[in-house]
């Protein structure tokens, strides 16, 4: 009986969506995916103010709220990741990559998506609230940002950046609310010139992938491939600057020459990240590159490797 049923599915990869509605161990499974735990290492940016402040006394405790603080982000981010297939829903099913997304696919009624939205977004902020004010206010202001992103501002040229950049800086700027200590300006730029980078970068890949097609994202018409190709090379042009001046001069540094040492393996990372969205067109998707390419994730951890001895060089 069960294969004279089958017809009567849409013939699309849509078809395999009424069967989690079997069990609610599928229907947990799909609301794992939606929550994206993939795009989650986008909040390790919160350990970044704990990173650069080794070389100053931190309490046990500080290491525990950096770790709180990442969990609150997490929370939050799959939040809005929620919502965004909730209002992408249409849009996703004809998109090639997003249609596999759960509530595209029909794996997750868009009910039981905003229930649990509702549900997770009180839970998050009560920890938030539990870390300080400063923490709190931040969250907050972060999750804000990316809802009006979500809804509105991804859909104007240039201000769609900017307002994805805002996200990453808002993640170090809160880690280092959680664990008390002053955000480095340093650090909120070469925070903000990244996340430009990785945004141009994503919306090369969609370019590429999709063409200026408005059935997908309406705001690819408003750019070009030699437009973004000349943006991604001011700003990574600016990042390795950036970064190479806060290894020279940045308070928490002085004295600490070593912190040079850390700037070929920012400049390789810009190059292999490059490199992979032109070649192997994983510009599109961050988180992939840095999930599954391991020359990557290893200059990534060469670099913490470095970094952690020089600030800690006057501790061991």
């Amino acid at each position: 009986m069960s294969l004279s049923n089958a017809p009567q599915t849409a013939p699309s990869l849509e078809a395999e969506a009424p069967a989690p509605r079997a069990g609610w161990l599928s229907r947990i499974a799909a609301l794992v995916l939606a929550l994206r735990p993939r795009q989650w290492t986008k909040n390790l940016l919160l350990f970044a103010g704990l990173l650069f402040t080794l070389d100053q006394p931190h309490p046990t405790e500080h290491f525990l709220l950096a770790v709180r603080g990442f969990f609150v982000f997490c929370l939050l981010s799959g939040c809005v990741y929620l919502l965004n297939d909730i209002a992408d829903v249409e849009a996703d099913r004809r998109h090639p990559r997003k249609r596999h997304r759960p509530i595209a696919a029909g794996l997750l009624p868009v009910p039981a998506a905003l229930v649990f939205a509702a549900l997770l977004l009180p839970v998050a902020l009560v920890l938030a609230w539990g870390i300080n004010v400063k923490f709190f206010a931040t969250a907050l202001l972060y999750f804000l940002v990316t809802v009006l992103y979500t809804f509105s501002l991804k859909h104007v040229v240039l201000v769609d950046l900017f307002a994805l950049a805002g996200g990453f800086v808002l993640r170090a700027a809160a880690g280092s609310f959680a664990v008390r200590v002053p955000n480095s300006e340093w650090l909120l730029l070469c925070t903000t010139l990244l996340a430009l980078f990785l945004g141009l970068a994503k919306r090369r890949g969609e370019l590429m992938a999709l063409g200026d097609n408005p059935a997908t994202r309406r705001i690819l018409a408003d750019y070009s491939i030699p437009m973004l190709d000349q943006m991604i090379t001011i700003v990574a042009s600016a990042c390795v600057m950036a970064y190479s001046l806060y290894t020279f001069f940045a308070k928490p540094n002085l004295g600490r020459p070593y912190m040079m040492a850390t700037i070929p393996f920012v400049i390789y990372g810009l190059f292999r990240y490059l490199y992979l969205s032109h070649r192997r067109g994983v510009g599109e998707s961050p988180e992939s590159a840095l999930l599954e390419d391991r020359p990557l994730l290893v200059n990534i951890g060469l670099w913490i490797l470095v970094t952690l001895l020089v600030m800690l060089q006057g501790k061991i």
